[in-house]
């Protein structure tokens, strides 16, 4: 999905030129062997590159001098696109699940540390002294839950760190957060919405019995929202085998249909599979799903339509489907216009062949993006080469 804010790809380049982090250009096994030699870690950004927090990464604090001067002296450092070549298996390796995130690997390619996130310089060279001390680095943090630990401060923290890759550990380091606190605070609620992903983890027991807490602080509608967002994520998980990327629609509809009427149920189940089939790249099956889905797309929001037109831009070659993907963007523009939606529409234009309507829509989105203080190098590439 094209994003309302896109920094360049120059950016990237830029950064050979920069006093910031330099960044080794050769293989994980060359970087894993320099800093064998060195004795030192591995300092790696795990970006992908559709993330806007990695570009403002990238543009913000990658090229500050005392992080480039702290991370160059203590690390061999690697920028590694995790959905690219050698990426995509160091993510299965590391669990990378959100983005960016940043590693913290030893010679023999065994995590030490580990973060993710926007973060400001001042902190972001903090992660990495904590990397260089043995009795900061997540290993040690966890043995140190092992042994007992109940500092409320410390479960924050440590849940925090491994909340996006190691959700199973982070609900336990939860559970007895919450098991400690006898009334819960803003920040409590909400940490408790993010970590709470299946009606079989503990923390969905804490969901349940502290609903009267949560609802001093969440409105009672939103709380139920969230419960039926619960059980259908559970639900969704339990009728789908990763193993075999096959589907048990009847497991999945008996147990929707507790919380959901038939045709809720069944609409949720061709969503779920369309974004798994996105994810598995299985597009054939993508493309069908989608265009069932959105047979009418009169009731479906500007930033929802918006996000299927753009994956179909960037996934599909049917110009007939494409077409489909056109309507759906001019509906999207329809309801709100802006730079993102118009400059969807000029790439689907281009990509049908319709030169005159992408140059119009090119030129539309580039004006909003003025307007708004967007950045529009890609759509202004896009209008020269027509």
């Amino acid at each position: 999905m094209k994003k309302l804010t896109i920094f360049s790809a120059l950016f990237i380049g830029a950064l050979a030129f920069a006093q910031g982090i330099k960044f080794e250009d050769t293989n994980f096994s060359t970087i894993l062997a320099k800093a064998k030699k060195e004795n030192k870690l591995v300092f790696i950004d795990a970006y992908a590159s559709w993330c806007g927090p990695c570009k403002l990464m990238v543009k913000n604090v990658f090229p500050q001098k005392a992080v480039g001067d702290y991370y160059n002296s203590h690390f061999v450092n690697a920028k590694i696109d995790m959905e690219k070549g050698e990426g995509i298996e160091l993510a299965k390796k590391y669990n990378v699940k959100a983005f960016p995130t940043y590693l913290f690997v030893d010679g023999n390619g065994e995590v030490v540390h580990r973060t993710l996130g926007y973060v400001e310089e001042n902190d972001f060279i903090q992660f990495a002294k904590d990397a260089g001390d043995p009795n900061k680095r997540l290993t040690a943090l966890k043995q140190k839950f092992e042994n007992g630990e109940k500092d409320p401060e410390f479960l924050k923290n440590l849940a925090g760190l491994t909340m996006y890759n190691d959700a199973e550990f982070a609900a336990r380091v939860l559970d007895r957060y919450f098991s400690e606190k006898p009334e819960f605070d803003r920040d409590d609620v909400q940490m408790l919405l993010s970590a709470t992903q299946s009606t079989e983890s503990p923390l969905y027991k804490t969901f349940v019995a502290k609903k009267a807490e949560i609802t001093k602080i969440l409105p009672a509608e939103r709380y139920e929202a969230f419960d039926k967002n619960i059980k259908v994520n559970t639900a969704i998980r339990k009728a789908y085998n990763a193993d075999t990327k096959k589907w048990n629609d009847n497991s999945f509809m008996a147990e929707a249909q507790k919380f959901l009427t038939k045709d809720e149920a069944e609409r949720i189940l061709k969503r779920a599979k369309a974004s798994r089939a996105l994810k598995d790249k299985d597009i054939d099956t993508y493309e069908k799903t989608t265009i069932e889905l959105y047979k009418d797309p009169s009731a479906s929001s500007s930033e929802e339509l918006n996000s299927i037109a753009w994956n179909f831009f960037e996934n599909v070659t049917n110009k007939a489907s494409l077409a489909k993907a056109v309507t759906w963007a001019q509906e999207s523009v329809k309801k709100s216009e802006n730079y993102a939606n118009t400059d969807t529409l000029a790439n689907l234009y281009n990509k049908i062949g319709d030169k005159k309507n992408a140059r119009l829509w090119a030129e539309k989105s580039i004006e909003l993006a003025k307007k708004s203080g967007e950045d529009y190098a890609d759509t202004e590439k896009l209008l020269n080469s027509l």
